[in-house]
Order: C-alpha cells, then structure tokens, then sequence
C-alpha cells in the first residue's frame, strides 16, 4: 500500500467571472461507477446551465478522466484534471458547472476560470492524507493497562475498540511504519507476555 490524499466529504463554491456563474463540486469516489453517477447527479440538477465540465483520478488502475462538454477542446476538462494532479490528490470527482453571462471569455479566461472553479470546490473539502496503517488486537490483564495507555501516545495510536472483561482487550491501529517499534516496546514493557496480533492492513487518515 502506498500513502495518498483524497477528500473526506463532497463540498462545492462558487463564483462569479464577467457575468458568467461556475460552481465548483467535489465528491470523494472509489469507482467509474460512482464518478460517472456524480456526473450525471449534477448534470441533471444543473440541466440548465451551459456547461458541466467534469474530471475524475482513480488509484484504481491510475484512471485518470476528463470532458470538456462542449466547450473549446483543452479549455475546461484538462484544466480541472491539472488541479487535482498538482493537488496531489485521487479517489475524487470534480464537476465544473458554468452558466454563460453573454460575455466570451477567451481561451485563456476558460481555462483560468475552470481551473479557480476546481480549485474551490477542492478548497472548501477536507482533504484526507491516507496512510497504510496496521490494526492491532491486545488482551493482558488489568494490572497492565496502566503501562500500556502510557506508551499508546507516544505511537500515535488511535483505540479503535476497548472491552473491560475479565482482561482488558484493546483495538487500536497506527501507521505501519511504527507497529514494529511499538510491538518491540510492548514485549519489553510486558515481559512478553502480551502479544499483539495484527488484525488488518489499511489505508487510513492518520500520521
């Protein structure tokens, strides 16, 4: 797994260029097929404006998207595919919609304004920086979770899970980069006698 950014939520802005309205919208996607249904989404709601310019980036197969739809070939859709290139971000589909003002704009005032129209919708989205992260299991006895909650911090490990039964069984995951470190650290502080199991490999928000 590799680290990468992608966004948190859909977010969407908007502005105003010589008479002309662009709305900039954002969604975090995993697939063409949710790309291409947030494309249509838009289309439709947008039905009356002049354009929706649209570009997607997948991990899946490096999938990299875009249409001009309709304006002047490599004014729109290449421009909003350049932002989310230089803003080093995947997993996500912009919609660039455009009302005409009645005032032309040129071909570089398009792809000014197609490209301040991606910036803000990415702008106003939480971006997410994923990381491979490592999920481990524990289970030990009360009398060491006073230790162990002391060195959880110093690892950046965030609880997933925790169940007070008759032992104490924690669930925490932390960037793969430290899990070997850490489960050096707990053998040493537990004599070995705790043994964390890893439970899975994923992709998370987490440093």
């Amino acid at each position: 797994m590799q680290p990468y950014k992608t966004i948190a939520e859909e977010a969407s802005d908007e502005f105003v260029e010589r008479k002309s309205r662009f709305i900039g919208h954002v969604c975090p996607v995993s697939s063409e097929e949710q790309a291409q249904a947030f494309v249509a989404e838009k289309k439709s709601r947008y039905w009356d404006a002049t354009h929706n310019v649209w570009a997607y980036i997948l991990r899946d197969g490096q999938t990299r998207r875009y249409s001009d739809d309709g304006e002047p070939q490599g004014t729109a859709g290449i421009p909003v595919l350049d932002v989310l290139q230089k803003e080093g971000l995947t997993d996500l589909v912009v919609v660039v919609t455009r009302y005409f003002g009645g005032i032309l704009l040129g071909a570089g005032g398009l792809v000014r304004a197609y490209s301040h129209g991606a910036k803000i919708a990415v702008d106003a989205a939480r971006i997410l920086h994923m990381n491979p992260c490592t999920v481990i299991e524990m289970e030990f006895d009360y009398s060491l979770y006073g230790k162990i909650s002391y060195i959880l911090p110093k690892y950046n490990a965030r609880t997933l899970d925790s169940d007070f039964g008759a032992a104490v069984r924690l669930r925490v995951m932390m960037t793969s980069a430290r899990a070997a470190a850490f489960g050096k650290e707990l053998e040493e502080l537990t004599a070995a006698s705790v043994y964390p199991r890893v439970v899975e490999e994923i992709c998370a928000d987490l440093e």
